[in-house]
């Protein structure tokens, strides 16, 4: 093995203890790394102290578009979309930071987040997919992930028009 590789796969071992920290599911690193399967069997053993869940990744663009995800899901891209606009990172070390950010806002505003990484993952994939894009709020003027196919004229984002159940929860005993 060359200098570079050792370096190369350092860098790729780095990132994916990275990602499994931050909850990456082995699905991601198999798809961000170019280490083998057993490799990051055992790394995600390593970091985590178990083996990882077994399931299929998310992969409905919808569960983006309900109200409360679409926000979470609309502040991480924006995020995202800045970190990426200004780096000459690669696009896996922007995202890692945009998510390190994400949750660092919510931990100052006290929130508990709504985005998992393997769903920010998935949204950015959706994204370069061209399954999810933007759309401009008329009201407030940020941007919030929709639907590739949606109208862009006319949207009002889901804060400044909140359906009407938006933030109700179970019948309290106050109720």
């Amino acid at each position: 093995m060359t200098t570079k590789n050792i370096a190369e796969e350092a860098r790729q071992v780095q990132m994916c203890i990275e990602l499994i920290d931050l909850g990456a599911r082995l699905q991601v690193l198999e798809v961000e790394s170019d280490l083998s399967r057993g490799r990051l069997l055992k790394l995600y053993k390593e970091v985590r102290g178990e083996s990882p869940p077994k399931g299929m990744l998310p992969f409905s663009a919808d569960w983006f578009l309900t109200w409360m995800p679409n926000i979470h899901a609309s502040l991480f891209f924006n995020i995202y979309r800045t970190i990426h606009a200004i780096s000459h990172a690669e696009r896996i070390d922007d995202f890692i930071k945009a998510y390190r950010l994400y949750l660092e806002q919510l931990s100052l505003d006290k929130l508990e987040p709504v985005l998992s990484l393997t769903r920010a993952w998935t949204l950015l994939r959706f994204y370069e997919s061209e399954i999810l894009d933007l759309a401009t709020c008329e009201s407030c003027g940020a941007d919030y992930i929709r639907h590739a196919q949606d109208l862009k004229q006319g949207f009002v984002c889901g804060i400044c028009q909140p359906p009407s159940r938006a933030g109700k929860t179970l019948k309290g005993p106050e109720d």
